[in-house]
């Protein structure tokens, strides 16, 4: 992305998909893209993730930071 960036100058955005399911999982993929393409690819126009088990998790992860719990996943729609 960033070689056809350099010799286009036409940003190309990117969608990971397949196998995020965990909050833990996204965050690697925000960091991985902010290292190798910098804070400009970090946007929806650009960026986004093709994962719609990952908001069970985001939920999951939310309770448990106003709770303290991890509660069941079956307690969340999406999961």
């Amino acid at each position: 992305i960033r070689d056809y960036y350099e010799r286009t100058g036409f940003k190309v955005g990117f969608k990971p998909a397949g196998g995020i399911r965990t909050a833990k999982q996204s965050l690697e993929w925000l960091i991985l893209i902010k290292e190798e393409l910098g804070n400009e690819w970090l946007n929806p126009e650009l960026f986004r993730f093709g994962a719609s088990s990952l908001l069970g998790d985001i939920e999951r992860q939310l309770e448990h930071f106003v709770t303290g719990r991890y509660s069941a996943s079956y307690r969340h729609p999406m999961s």
